[in-house]
């Protein structure tokens, strides 16, 4: 089994939060190397998908509140946000479905979009907002507020209680107010606020991220091709007689017993537990 292939494998079986990993890279791999090369092609690329905070651009290009939180002004910038959502899926996920993580993560980055904009009526910012740091905050915070005891050991640190990290990551970005980017640090504290809303609403019996799932239903239903349905005739067969179970006890084949245990095992200790063996055989199926 080659790299290749145990990418795609990481990639299919890895949920939604390795999916959204791969894509930043990806696209971070794209832009970094537009930027190297030509200054002109970068700068219509910022104009078109990075989010402004005039409110007049937004009007016009009403795309880029979310378009933004796909693109990272840097390598560091990469990295830090890409462990960090790494660190908070996980968690958020031990508790919550993928459905709603997906649908915490893009609501909170047009929130987190919003608020920058904002920025121009009370602060007088401008400038543009690159970056998932907002989404990735808003998970965080969400994993915090539902439960903020959640303990957890940090290499040097010792045990630590999850509320003790998000409030670390929060005052930082108070701290760092008065400085430059007051606008990015705004956002990102807007969605630690969507984050902590998002957790709130969903006790009380609001999941917002169903509006995500449901408007990625409605697009998919739209968008996906309609089969026609030739007409057919219609054989009926003798009724055949029904051979007794033992119990009524659906037994899987042996391929399918084995890719369940297979998932099984990933899901308690990781894709990293599993044998070459195993890899290939997941990589075999899932064709």
């Amino acid at each position: 089994m080659g790299i290749v292939d145990d990418l795609k494998l990481q990639y299919k079986s890895g949920g939604i939060a390795m999916q959204l990993i791969f894509w930043n890279i990806g696209l971070a791999v794209i832009y970094f190397l537009i930027e190297a090369f030509s200054k002109t092609a970068i700068a219509e690329i910022n104009y078109w998908l990075l989010l402004s905070s005039s409110p007049s651009e937004l009007i016009f290009k009403p795309w880029t509140l979310l378009s933004y939180a796909f693109f990272h002004g840097g390598l560091m910038h990469l990295l830090f946000n890409l462990l960090i959502l790494n660190f908070s899926a996980r968690l958020f996920l031990t508790f919550f479905t993928q459905k709603q993580f997906l649908g915490l993560y893009l609501l909170a980055a047009i929130f987190s979009g919003l608020i920058f904009v904002l920025t121009y009526f009370f602060f007088g910012n401008a400038g543009v907002l690159i970056g998932a740091s907002g989404a990735i905050m808003a998970v965080l915070v969400a994993a915090a507020t539902y439960a903020p005891l959640y303990q957890l050991r940090l290499l040097l640190i010792g045990n630590v209680k999850l509320w003790h990290i998000a409030a670390v990551f929060l005052l930082l970005d108070l701290i760092q107010l008065p400085a430059n980017n007051m606008g990015g640090h705004i956002a990102h504290l807007g969605g630690a606020f969507f984050g902590f809303l998002f957790i709130k609403l969903l006790k009380n019996g609001t999941d917002l991220s169903l509006a995500v799932t449901n408007t990625i239903n409605f697009f998919t239903a739209i968008l996906k091709p309609k089969k026609g349905t030739p007409f057919k005739k219609v054989h009926k067969n003798p009724i055949q007689p029904q051979q007794k179970s033992a119990g009524k006890i659906v037994v899987k084949n042996k391929t399918q017993q084995q890719i369940d245990e297979i998932l099984d095992k990933i899901s308690q200790s990781g894709y990293d537990s599993l044998t070459k063996e195993e890899k290939e055989f997941l990589f075999r199926a899932g064709k």
